[in-house]
């Protein structure tokens, strides 16, 4: 019971003695104002519990709708707890797919790179194995009589070949000098390929001099192997032009009527003696062949 209540309730008893005490003194106005004023306390006091009643009322109600609100909110968050659990399975399945689908990508790709790797080593075998042949087919034939191998003074094969090019090397005023620091050196090989040998690089700095100069052909040995450089002062080639004077048919910028196959000839006949071949050149600095030979 409220505060309230209990204060009209009191007023109430007070009225319904000050009622009792009118009828004692058989006062009949004081009986009746005494009886309204009672009347008017009750009255209050049953308004005042009609309205905690209906205030109870509404609260039970108020209560009432809360808990299915909370029951609807709970149903509400068990189903989307449950819709997020799923969508969680499927992006763990999905993101459990693409791993499985990289790791395959993966392996596919390395599969592939082993693939390229055996095709490309397949392919520079066939292409040295071609080129292994072209070269061979480059070589120059030897005399049935002739030992291809036979152990010969590679200063003297230097200078018969100068000697057999003199006339064309005077027609074109170029001087060929020879140096070396011995008489003799011994080489083996085919006196008829390195013949040829000297003669295609000989007669390529005649054909591409295009002006009076020299040729000078050094021949040094260092160890177990024989050193070569000719160098010439003529007009020469840019670098990305000397990279390829040893492919076939090769010319450059400066070419003049020929096969060109000469320097390609030489480096077979090199390669051939398991001996190395390279080519240094500058614009107007003239062209320098270094050639490299076993002596066994």
């Amino acid at each position: 019971m409220s505060t309230r209540q209990k204060t009209i309730l009191g007023c109430s008893v007070v009225s319904y003695l000050l009622v009792l005490y009118s009828f004692f003194r058989f006062d009949l106005w004081c009986i009746l104002l005494f009886f309204i004023l009672h009347s008017l306390v009750l009255l209050t006091l049953a308004f005042l519990f009609w309205k905690n009643n209906m205030d109870d009322n509404d609260l039970i109600e108020l209560q009432a709708k809360y808990q299915k609100a909370a029951a609807d909110n709970e149903t509400l968050a068990d189903s989307l707890r449950e819709k997020l659990d799923e969508q969680t399975r499927l992006c763990e399945k999905k993101d459990q797919d693409l791993m499985d689908a990289n790791l395959r990508i993966h392996a596919l790709n390395e599969e592939l790179s082993g693939v390229r790797a055996s095709a490309d080593s397949a392919q520079a075998a066939l292409a040295e194995a071609e080129n292994e042949e072209a070269f061979e087919a480059l070589l120059p034939p030897i005399d049935p009589n002739e030992d291809p191998n036979e152990t010969i003074d590679i200063i003297q094969i230097a200078k018969e070949t100068i000697h057999e090019l003199s006339g064309f090397a005077k027609k074109a005023n170029l001087d060929i000098v020879l140096s070396a620091p011995e008489n003799t050196m011994l080489v083996k090989a085919s006196r008829g390929r390195l013949r040829i040998l000297f003669r295609n690089i000989i007669d390529n700095s005649i054909k591409y001099m295009n002006r009076s100069g020299s040729l000078l052909i050094t021949i040094s040995n260092i160890g177990d192997d024989i050193f070569i450089v000719l160098k010439d002062n003529g007009n020469g080639l840019s670098e990305h032009e000397t990279k390829h004077i040893f492919e076939l048919n090769y010319q450059g910028t400066n070419r003049v009527s020929g096969n060109g196959l000469g320097l390609t000839q030489a480096k077979a006949i090199v390669d051939y003696y398991g001996g190395s071949i390279y080519a240094k050149s500058m614009i107007g600095r003239g062209m320098g062949i270094y050639i490299q030979l076993p002596t066994t």
